[in-house]
């Protein structure tokens, strides 16, 4: 298939599974295995958390197998940087509010995640699976990976360890693992 043809059919998918979800979709102009790990990129994430105001980010781990998805994230840790600037300029402004980014939890980028934070999503199983099954690789038809099956079962697996019938889970970075208290619980 074409980079053009593929980046189409992602978009597709991409505003298929949306209308399940309730979301929107905002589309850079990088084709797959092509996202530059350059300061244009990062300026344009950065406008986007500005129009967005997001709280929290999910974002790709920062060790992959996929070179988009290492580049994404430290595209992503930058960005939430440059969009809390008021010296750097794009379309919209300044925004402060993020209170975290999440690593979300990918079998190409496993290499040193660790699960720190799991979401029950147990309520969530038959939305989630009608909204991914609007992407062709997750139906088996562009790869003999099984992602539908390895998805589903790591989240009972990591419900299982959080204590619910179904999770997903987060690395967050390093320096946001550490607590402070003024006593004992």
């Amino acid at each position: 298939m074409s980079p053009a043809a593929y980046g189409a059919q992602k978009r597709r998918e991409a505003l298929a599974a949306d209308s399940v979800i309730g979301a929107e979709s905002i589309f850079a102009t990088y084709k797959d295995g092509e996202v530059p790990n350059n300061e244009a990129a990062r300026l344009y994430v950065a406008d986007v958390i500005r129009q967005v105001k997001p709280t929290y980010i999910i974002t790709h781990w920062r060790k992959s197998i996929h070179k988009d998805h290492s580049t994404t994230s430290a595209i992503v840790q930058d960005a939430v940087l440059l969009a809390s600037l008021e010296g750097v300029v794009t379309a919209h402004p300044a925004h402060r509010g993020i209170r975290g980014i999440w690593y979300a939890d990918n079998w190409e980028d496993s290499e040193d995640f660790q699960p720190y934070i799991s979401v029950d999503v147990s309520d969530e199983v038959a939305q989630w699976r009608e909204a991914v099954s609007k992407y062709e690789f997750i139906r088996g038809g562009i790869s003999s990976f099984r992602y539908l099956e390895y998805y589903d079962a790591l989240s009972i697996v990591r419900g299982a360890v959080a204590g619910k019938m179904r999770a997903i889970s987060f690395d967050i970075d390093s320096f946001g693992k550490r607590r402070v208290l003024d006593s004992m619980p």
